[in-house]
């Protein structure tokens, strides 16, 4: 009966870490459309009736904002701001550094160390795994998923020989954890390659 708890409180705890950031989002979009309605009204009077101006208008400009920011930041100034405002605000929000690294993985655009797939040995078996860090006398610390569920699990610091780096991409893990290791196949073909 323990066991049954703590898997549906890991369950319910990794669904919330996938879906609160996109209701957060959703609502944040919604908050700034509303908002952008009454600064759009007076251009979307001009525009015929039958078109629904007001929001599409709203979402014009966000999108011009996205874009504007987008260009600012791959500046080297804007990026040096960027950085700037992240250290000293966004990374002392508890998990933003777990949510930005792990949405740059889905987007495939991290060139992170972090959260690289992996087959790690515990107890005799391979299991699947995410290299976190290395620490400074070349031990990895790992994080071991749950399945079904990818972001919950437990953490594990193991001697490299026993974590073996996977060349397939972060998606492809997460799916072979979510479908109950259907597709493990192919991470093991992924790490037995390497090894030849």
């Amino acid at each position: 009966m323990r066991a049954f708890g703590k898997f549906v409180l890991s369950t319910l705890v990794a669904g919330f870490l996938v879906l609160a950031p996109i209701y957060l989002a959703a609502l944040l979009l919604l908050k700034a459309l509303k908002s952008l309605i009454d600064l759009v009204q007076p251009i979307a009077k001009v525009l015929p009736a039958w078109l629904p101006a007001e929001p599409i208008l709203a979402l014009l400009l966000i999108s011009i904002l996205c874009f504007v920011t987008g260009v600012g930041i791959r500046t080297r100034m804007g990026q040096a701001i960027w950085e700037h405002i992240e250290k000293s605000l966004f990374q002392r929000i508890p998990g933003y550094a777990l949510f930005r690294s792990l949405a740059q993985r889905m987007a495939g655009k991290s060139e992170e160390t972090a959260w690289k797939p992996a087959l790690a040995e515990i107890e005799e078996a391979l299991v699947p795994a995410f290299i976190i860090e290395e620490l400074d006398d070349g031990r990895l610390t790992v994080f071991v998923p749950s399945v079904p569920t990818p972001f919950a699990g437990a953490i594990y610091i193991l001697g490299p020989d026993r974590v073996h780096p996977l060349n397939v991409p972060f998606t492809q893990a997460v799916k072979a954890i979510s479908r109950w290791g259907s597709g493990s196949k192919d991470l093991v073909a992924a790490m037995e390659q390497k090894g030849r």
